[in-house]
């Protein structure tokens, strides 16, 4: 029978590879694919609907993620970690779901919504450009985390 360690390790995995594995699927296939669409509104509505539906599916690996994360710390009394420069990837780690968090609970709920929209709308290519950009660096960021992580904790 497993422990809760490593129940707590296989979660936050499973999170991470559904949760950056759909960031890393919106950002090379699905905005690609949107960007072609002819129909400014066509390309809205569309984004829309995905990535309402991926939204929830982030929100809910991101705090899998945040919640085993925390666990793993604190059981294995990993806190001093965090004062030395060698695990950066721990930092890079809370870092990278910080942001994410932020953007998912608190930005898209109050404005990041209503702001896409109107922005979408009043200019179609320009907005998908912005879109696209952030999710290349949030991919980027994220994937550079998770190589250091892997590296790290098998490392040491």
């Amino acid at each position: 029978m497993p422990d809760d360690l490593t129940i707590a390790r296989a979660l936050h995995i499973f999170g991470v590879v559904l949760w950056i594995g759909g960031v890393g699927f919106v950002t090379t296939v699905l905005l690609p694919a949107v960007r072609r669409m002819k129909d400014p509104a066509e390309r809205v509505a569309f984004f829309e609907a995905v990535e309402k539906r991926f939204a929830w599916q982030a929100r809910g690996t991101t705090l899998l993620v945040g919640v085993s994360g925390l666990h793993m710390v604190h059981v294995l009394n990993l806190w001093d970690r965090f004062l030395i420069i060698e695990y950066w990837w721990m930092h890079a780690m809370v870092f990278v779901w910080a942001v994410f968090s932020l953007m998912l609970f608190v930005a898209e709920p109050l404005f990041l919504h209503r702001w896409f929209l109107a922005r979408a709308t009043a200019k179609p290519e320009q907005t998908f450009r912005l879109i696209e950009r952030l999710y290349w660096v949030l991919l980027t960021i994220s994937l550079i985390t998770i190589l250091g992580a892997l590296v790290g904790s098998y490392a040491g």
